[in-house]
Formats: structure tokens, C-alpha cells, sequence
């Protein structure tokens, strides 16, 4: 798995033209599924994420998780994170998984994440293989990218 994270102090998705969900201060999550990863590979990305402690304390050091600022995160699958670019101009897919694969690791990924987050983060999400817009505002710009294969 790998997932892109931004600190954004908002963010909204518009999904198919129609759907509109936003979160206040926290993470936009940019979430791909490789065709290898497992339940193991949810559980410690999850933790990583939502254990991350980039945001500024009084200090301005980047010292304080999402849990400590009531933040909220906005996940999103994007197969297009394993985009390989070797051969040509045309980036191939073949690392992402395919649905059967990717939405149940995708779903297990919300559950995950919702354990983490007390009741006052809110957990918005796209929806899987829809069209769909991101507005945002980086906040920082602060931006961190994690592969569970070589966790870093």
C-alpha cells in the first residue's frame, strides 16, 4: 500500500458530480492498493497515518498527532499511485489491484482508521471507482508519502 498525506486545513470531494463531503483541519489521504497487500499492510499503515504527529504545537514544532487536534481525515483511493512509467508515455496500472481485491482492503482500511478517531474527527471518504474532484488547502505545505513494502 501506499498513501500520500497531506495537511490540509480543508478539503472537499465532489463525487460524481453530485456528492459533496468535507473536512475541516487534518489529513487528505491518497490511498493505493498494490495487488500483494494484506490485512497486515491495513493495520500498519492505518496506525501510521493516523499516529502521525505533523502538525505545529505552541512551539510551531511539528509535534502533535491528528487525535491531539481533533482532525479529521479525508481518504481516497487512487490506483494511479502505481503508475509505472517505464515503457513509453502511457503509465500502466498492473501493480494496482483490482476491485476485488482493493475495495475490501480499502473498506478494511475505514474500519481501521475509524477505531482510531474519537467522535469528534469525522471520517469522509470517496467512493471507489467514481468520478470525483478534490479542493483542497495544503496546509504547510506539508506533504508525506509511506509505502508499507518498504515502510517508510
Amino acid at each position: 500500500m501506499r498513501a500520500v498525506i497531506q495537511r490540509v486545513s480543508s478539503a472537499t470531494i465532489v463525487i460524481d458530480s453530485t456528492i459533496t463531503r468535507s473536512i475541516r483541519q487534518g489529513f487528505l489521504v491518497l490511498l493505493g492498493i498494490e495487488t500483494d497487500d494484506t490485512q497486515e499492510d491495513v493495520e500498519w499503515l492505518t496506525q501510521k497515518i493516523v499516529n502521525m504527529r505533523i502538525f505545529s504545537d505552541q512551539e510551531g514544532k511539528m509535534n502533535l498527532g491528528l487525535n491531539e487536534i481533533k482532525g479529521d481525515i479525508l481518504l481516497v483511493s487512487q490506483f494511479t499511485l502505481f503508475a509505472s512509467t517505464k515503457k513509453g508515455n502511457r503509465p500502466s496500472f498492473i501493480r494496482s489491484a483490482k476491485p476485488d481485491i482493493a475495495i475490501p482492503l480499502y473498506q478494511a482500511c475505514i474500519v481501521e482508521m475509524k477505531k482510531s478517531l474519537s467522535s469528534e474527527q469525522n471520517l469522509v471518504t470517496g467512493e471507489f471507482g467514481s468520478d470525483m474532484q478534490i479542493t483542497f488547502t495544503n496546509d504547510g505545505p506539508v506533504t508525506i508519502i509511506i509505502d508499507t513494502k518498504t515502510k517508510e
